[in-house]
């Protein structure tokens, strides 16, 4: 296949490059090559929604990134995950479906992302997906992506018990946070499509890849993007066998994430001087925005026992998991069938923050990101944190080998912003699940523990406990063209280079408040509908919730209990 010409070329088979593989390849006039260096996503373990933590935990289907020493979390290593597979990370995610909040779209424009406000981006969030509920004003009904809410809260009462705790800790409830109000407490919603992960590969690439003009190779490596002067012209690939070109007449299309676009545009060249000339790489076009800009999320799992025994703790004995998975096997339905996260929030942090800035992941379990219990007995858990960190990091490579990991390095916790932030989400989480409505289910308060709720304290058992929420983001921004940071406009092309652009996650200016999936398959959605020249979905024009006093308080109401 040397020398072979494409009219597209995207690498990346992940949540944005398979919807631009599936968007592109519709018209048969376009020949189109999408490149990823994993295999297929083809695995009961990756298609069953309740064993999420098992492709996370292979390296298969993941690229075991890991951070570098985190000088503010006391020079621990954080691991940061990203999928190595068909579907990319919505392959090998926890499925949860947010979009974020209007504002944080609004803030894009702000960045100089013009064209990408919320009133934009909504159609496109919409085309992609298809709502358990139906179409409404905000929800798409014939996309390609199932989202739905599980098993309704119905197999477990203490996601409602959540929900009503905080009710009564003076914060609304809202009835689909994807809609018009994402503030509050509610269901939780997830990418799962008739009891299956409705991921990328399997609703956007699987039904495109019977097209004779799309190819797709697997198991191939992309090592840098071959460049005439300024212009991209291809790619180049190592496959077993060795090293080969393959050539774009019109674009190559980098969509391998917010670890790889940046690599990648470093190992050809672009980027930063300096970080260029350490690891021995010519330059070819200095934007020093690549790699920068890196965001992230954190989040602890605060945990409590359970004083009746009616947690998922009681369901990892071999017996309830041959049960769960045989019922799920044949009839795709029961707690094999959703990721368990049904019931979530969010809220804000303090009086003067306009939109939510703490998200809840609600799980009827104390259980480690593996599966494995957190200790004997049963217990509840909520996965917690700040969602718009003012700390960056960046994305650097150490030298010219594309097969050499990147250095990460997120900054986590540098900024006092978000120090500050955590001893709010600590105390506000402790008040929630001290409610009424919790009286019922809660037991000690295993961790952090009661002990710990002097800033001192709080600050210490952050640093040492806090993990990634695996949400890496915004190392490509977007941004107009006087951003000394801005990688790439607003059409998503490469400040610079001529047939070149970046569509994943690294292009968001801001990380939006809530997971980056869904956010990330509009970007594809939107990105495919520029390259191709099509006209923009009409923008909408439809209201969005705020707290009418957010300047001046922090919640709706008065708690039950404070």
């Amino acid at each position: 296949m040397t020398n072979k010409n494409y009219d597209y070329i995207i690498v990346g088979a992940g949540s944005a490059g398979c919807v631009l593989a599936s968007r592109l390849s519709e018209d048969k006039n376009n020949r189109v090559l999408l490149v990823e260096a994993g295999g297929s996503d083809k695995h009961i373990f990756v298609q069953m929604p309740t064993a999420l933590s098992f492709p996370m935990n292979m390296k298969r289907f993941n690229w075991y990134f890991d951070t570098e020493p985190e000088t503010y979390l006391n020079n621990r290593s954080l691991h940061c995950p990203r999928g190595k597979a068909l579907g990319g990370s919505s392959s090998i995610n926890g499925m949860v479906y947010v979009r974020g909040h209007a504002c944080d779209y609004e803030q894009w424009l702000e960045h100089g992302a013009d064209g990408w406000g919320y009133q934009d981006c909504l159609p496109y969030f919409k085309r992609a997906e298809t709502w358990m509920n139906g179409e409404d004003d905000y929800r798409g009904g014939s996309g390609p992506i199932g989202t739905c809410n599980g098993n309704n809260m119905s197999l477990n009462p203490l996601y409602k018990a959540f929900i009503e705790a905080g009710k009564q800790a003076g914060y609304p409830e809202t009835k689909d946070y994807n809609g018009y109000q994402q503030e509050g407490f509610g269901p939780m919603h997830m990418t799962v499509k008739d009891g299956v992960r409705s991921s990328t590969s399997r609703e956007y690439l699987r039904p495109a890849m019977s097209r004779s003009n799309l190819d797709v190779m697997t198991k191939t490596m992309t090592t840098r993007v071959l460049l005439e002067g300024k212009k991209a012209i291809g790619i180049e690939i190592e496959k077993t066998g060795g090293v080969e070109s393959v050539f774009a007449n019109r674009e190559v299309v980098l969509s391998a994430g917010s670890v790889g676009s940046p690599q990648l545009l470093q190992l050809s060249g672009i980027g930063s001087k300096s970080v260029l000339d350490n690891a021995g790489v010519e330059l070819v076009h200095e934007l020093p925005g690549v790699g920068e800009n890196l965001q992230d999320h954190l989040e602890v799992y605060f945990q409590f026992r359970c004083t009746k025994p009616i947690t998922l703790n009681g369901k990892i004995d071999l017996v309830s998991k041959g049960l769960i998975g045989t019922r799920w096997i044949l009839f795709k339905s029961g707690l094999g069938a959703t990721n368990h996260f049904e019931s979530c929030a969010f809220i804000r942090s303090k009086a003067g923050v306009k939109w939510p800035d703490i998200q809840y992941h609600f799980l009827p379990a104390a259980m480690r990101y593996d599966g494995n219990a957190a200790f004997d007995g049963h217990g509840f858990q909520v996965h917690v944190g700040p969602n718009k960190p003012a700390s960056r990091g960046h994305v650097r490579i150490k030298n010219s080998n594309p097969n050499e990991k990147p250095s990460i390095l997120f900054n986590y916790l540098k900024e006092q912003q978000d120090v500050e932030d955590w001893r709010a989400c600590i105390r506000l989480t402790r008040e929630i699940i001290n409610q009424p409505a919790m009286d019922e289910y809660r037991g000690d308060e295993i961790q952090p523990g009661a002990d710990i709720a002097s800033d001192e304290a709080i600050d210490e058992w952050v640093r040492n406990n806090v993990e990634s929420a695996y949400h890496p983001s915004c190392t490509c921004k977007i941004g107009s063209k006087d951003d000394p940071l801005a990688v790439v406009d607003s059409d998503c092309k490469v400040i610079g280079i001529e047939n070149l652009r970046v569509i994943d996650s690294s292009i968001f200016p801001t990380i939006p408040n809530g997971n980056l999936n869904a956010p990330s398959i509009m970007v594809g959605e939107k990105g495919a509908d520029i390259i191709l020249g099509k006209q923009p979905l009409n923008a909408s024009d439809i209201p969005y919730w705020l707290d009418e006093q957010w300047q001046t308080r922090q919640r709706v109401g008065t708690p039950a209990r404070s």
